[in-house]
């Protein structure tokens, strides 16, 4: 039995989609590059869908899918694209759930999951998602740990009232125990204070690295004793900081990089006035390939306390690198 909960809207597709009967000859702009097919008998203008980042295309996926099957509830990552939760790069596949009895199956990239009991739901502008809790519980069960503290965490940060305690107590509760185990470590650790992805993702690699565990988002204090400049990670001991400096901040795409990064050493210089010893920098690559970060963080001085989790830290690097990227 379906609990259905109402709330107000989804994130909406972030470009205009068509079905077959608004694209007339859409077979021959799909060959010449005018239309893209999103999914069999959907289709987008072609420049305005190249211009998309891989999760907002998978995010049109999804509404693609809501157009063909509107009585479909989602699940996992489309269910966290709908409530816009944390999504990393673009999933192979559209996530549905189907009650027992029914046959597991992918079709035109839909991924039909059936379950022992249906998740919890929530009725959204229209749509059918499993609750923020089913979804982070799912992708803690079966994505990668750091992916899964990621998810976790957006949706804490998205409903103040969820803890993790509902978390573990859903998790203790499924029927399967499949993934229990592997869940716990995201759930442990599930926390609404980093403000980005990437804080996530540094937050699993500096431990799977062995560095003790930071504090997070930590406000250093101004000459009068006001709160100045805020880091956001810090260790307390050796007086060190971190900052996950998306890459996109200095490339220019946001305005002038030059500026950026002229303001980044100001900030570092005052944060050496105030105490702070050194303050590391990284992003994308160096989390996920956590070689750099390793030697980031020991160049500001951090010194590990626990020997590397290798598994962990070569899962990440292929959880979090595109599929193209893979294989060149």
């Amino acid at each position: 039995m379906l609990t259905v909960h109402k709330r107000t809207d989804v994130v909406p597709s972030p470009i205009a989609l068509l079905n077959r009967g608004e694209a007339p000859h859409s077979d021959r702009a799909v060959r010449n590059g005018t239309l893209v097919t999103v999914m069999r008998g959907i289709y987008a203008e072609g420049d305005a869908w190249r211009a998309l980042k891989p999760w907002e295309r998978y995010l049109a996926r999804v509404h693609a899918a809501a157009l063909k099957y509107p009585d479909a509830v989602f699940c996992h990552e489309s269910g966290a694209a709908l409530r816009g939760l944390t999504v990393f790069l673009e999933p192979p596949d559209v996530h549905v759930a189907l009650p027992a009895g029914a046959s597991s199956r992918v079709v035109s990239g839909v991924r039909a999951h059936t379950a022992q009991m249906m998740p919890a739901v929530e009725e959204i502008g229209g749509l059918v998602v499993a609750t923020a809790a089913e979804i982070a519980v799912d992708i803690a069960r079966t994505r990668h740990n750091a992916i899964g503290l990621a998810v976790a965490g957006s949706a804490l940060r998205a409903d103040p009232d969820l803890t993790p305690e509902e978390f573990a107590a859903l998790n203790a509760t499924r029927p399967s125990t499949r993934g229990r185990r592997h869940a716990r470590w995201v759930i442990d650790r599930a926390t609404p204070t980093p403000e980005s992805p990437l804080e996530f993702v540094s937050v699993a690699a500096v431990e799977w690295l062995g560095f003790p565990a930071p504090e997070l988002q930590k406000w250093i204090l101004g000459p009068t004793g006001e709160e100045a400049d805020r880091l956001d990670f810090w260790w307390e001991e050796p007086r060190i900081g971190g900052e996950a400096d998306g890459e996109v901040k200095y490339s220019g795409e946001m305005g002038d990089a030059r500026a950026a990064l002229r303001d980044r050493s100001q900030r570092d210089a005052r944060l050496l006035e105030r105490g702070v010893a050194a303050t590391a920098h990284w992003g994308w690559h160096e989390a996920v390939a956590a070689t750099p970060l390793r030697a980031a963080l020991l160049a500001a001085g951090l010194r590990p306390e626990r020997p590397q989790d290798t598994s962990q830290l070569r899962s990440l690097q292929r959880a979090l690198t595109p599929r193209t990227a893979r294989r060149q």
